[in-house]
């Protein structure tokens, strides 16, 4: 959130140096901050920050986390892509009492709704292990930078499936995150860790791209999955839909893990981390905690503001991961990175200002 002008003195008068349109700008964005301000309660906006900073710490914790994991001596997909969907009971936990507090039942589950969440489950059961082999193979950075396609994926589903418009906006976001992608391509050699091969990085790219593709995917059928089958969309529909996707995703990734025997792997895994066993199960339980903090973050900005807020939060947190890992984990920062890294950037202001047209379009 951008901190609010505050009225008094030099604010009231129009700087010689400005223009009078663009001053007019300045002041209406200034109204209606304060008018959608005083429409809220004070417990509305605490929410929406702690929301907001789960999302832009608990995400980027939980990249980080998956690499540290691999860093570190751990070797298993399975087990990455297990922990992303284990801490599916803290977001139970957070719904129960919203039925309570919204004096409302739960969602009724229908035959194609219970079958919609398992189709769902699947596809994210498959996204987080595309993601982990992604990791695996690949800077933070790098990964962080590529998944941030996924917002390509989303448009273009989102156009073919639940009919969202497209502007010139969102289409030149598209072009504009595409050429930040094949810039990463172009820059392949001089982020390479010394312990991954050449057929083993060029893997790891394809991974987050289709790991990309498929969360765009997942994104536009959780939407044509409200329109057609819900038919609403509250904070408490929301969390089920979260709830019962992350359990189907987490009973067929245990299967998973189970068939792989990575279960019994864990222990010797554990032996021959770097940092000991206290080490190793702490990593995988913060990414589990971290995991699911972001999710309920998410879910909350969705909620309680726009989902031009959440477009604004993934675009800061794609530099944030990127910074976090060239400082913590030392990801090597080369030119070409850093222009992607800009170019993203622009990508995610064109898409926001795109969908915030769209939006003033349909209201």
């Amino acid at each position: 959130m951008q901190p609010l002008l505050e009225s008094g003195g030099r604010m009231e008068e129009e700087p010689s140096n400005l223009p009078v349109s663009l001053w007019g700008r300045v002041s209406a964005f200034e109204t209606r901050a304060r008018e959608a301000y005083k429409r809220k309660p004070i417990s509305h906006w605490i929410l929406l920050v702690l929301s907001s900073a789960a999302m832009l710490i608990a995400f980027p914790a939980s990249s980080l986390l998956s690499r540290v994991y691999y860093a570190n001596g751990g070797t298993s997909k399975w087990i990455i892509s297990w922990v992303a969907v284990a801490g599916w009971p803290l977001t139970a936990l957070i719904l129960f009492p919203t039925y309570l507090v919204c004096k409302t039942s739960p969602t009724p589950l229908t035959l194609k709704l219970t079958f919609s969440y398992i189709v769902l489950g699947l596809l994210s059961a498959a996204d987080n292990l595309m993601y982990a082999y992604a990791y695996a193979y690949l800077p933070a950075s790098t990964a962080s930078l590529l998944a941030s396609s996924s917002l390509v994926f989303s448009a273009l589903f989102g156009y073919l499936l639940v009919k969202n418009k497209l502007n010139a906006a969102i289409v030149n976001a598209v072009v504009v995150i595409t050429a930040a992608m094949t810039i990463i391509a172009l820059d392949s050699d001089s982020d390479r860790y010394g312990n991954v091969t050449d057929k083993q990085y060029i893997w790891g790219f394809v991974w987050d791209i289709l790991g990309s593709a498929l969360h765009g995917l997942i994104f536009a059928l959780s939407e044509l999955v409200f329109v057609k089958l819900v038919g609403r969309r509250s904070f408490h529909v929301v969390l089920e839909q979260q709830v019962m996707v992350s359990l189907f995703a987490f009973v067929f990734t245990t299967i998973g893990v189970t068939v792989n025997n990575d279960f019994q792997g864990m222990k010797y895994e554990a032996r021959s981390f770097e940092g000991g066993k206290s080490s190793y199960y702490l990593v995988l339980i913060w990414s589990t905690i971290s995991f699911q903090l972001g999710v309920l973050g998410s879910v909350a900005v969705l909620f309680l503001s726009s989902t031009v807020l959440a477009g604004v939060l993934n675009a800061i947190r794609v530099p944030l991961t990127s910074i976090a890992a060239v400082i913590l984990l030392k990801d090597p920062m080369s030119g070409l990175k850093i222009l992607s890294l800009v170019v993203t950037f622009w990508g995610f202001g064109c898409y926001i200002y795109g969908s915030s047209s769209s939006s003033k379009d349909s209201s």
